[in-house]
């Protein structure tokens, strides 16, 4: 059965694409020079991410965000948990949605000292570290009752188990822009 569909050979796609793949070409030729763009826009339509200012003013001009995947434990380092220590080597009585029944809670064998006009407790291991501890912002309010490691790490950076919102990086880079035009930056 023949509909009458005639096909396009190579040469005729080429042809008729040719001048199409060539605006597309011309047109970002033209906005990295800026003749495409209004002088008021050129500098954030020319660098997307480029610094901008923010909605409020910032204190901040950097973030540091120290992310640590398979480093030392928050229990060792800046977030002392005393009650580890009353169940030591004994069954945690909470419910935790896990697959199997959870070991033994496991104190941490570093000692605590408070530190700087904060008074924030930090392990033995950072005392140099907790000289500067009033420069620091240390969050220990975060919670769940998955003891797992990916979901937390998702948890963690993006404000939710599956990856559906934008991650920590994401917002400084928003809110502070980026060095370099062609990467990220975080």
């Amino acid at each position: 059965m023949n509909f009458g569909v005639r096909f396009l050979t190579r040469r005729e796609l080429l042809q008729r694409s040719g001048m199409g793949m060539g605006a597309v070409a011309l047109s970002a030729l033209l906005r990295q020079s800026g003749s495409l763009i209004a002088a008021p826009l050129v500098a954030t339509a020319m660098n997307p991410m480029s610094p901008k200012q923010p909605p409020l003013p910032a204190k901040a001009k950097r973030v540091l965000h120290l992310f640590m995947n398979g480093g030392p434990s928050h229990v060792d380092t800046f977030d002392p948990k005393p009650s580890l220590a009353r169940y030591g080597g004994k069954a945690i009585p909470i419910t935790l949605k896990t697959e199997r029944r959870t070991g033994a809670a496991f104190p941490s064998p570093f000692e605590f000292k408070k530190f700087g006009k904060s008074g924030i407790e930090v392990s033995e291991i950072f005392s140099h570290v907790g000289e500067q501890v009033d420069d620091l912002c240390i969050i220990r309010s975060m919670c769940s009752d998955i003891p797992n490691h990916e979901p937390w790490l998702m948890l963690m950076n993006c404000g939710e188990v599956r990856q559906v919102r934008p991650s920590f990086g994401s917002w400084v880079t928003y809110g502070l822009g980026s060095e370099n035009q062609n990467l990220p930056g975080f």
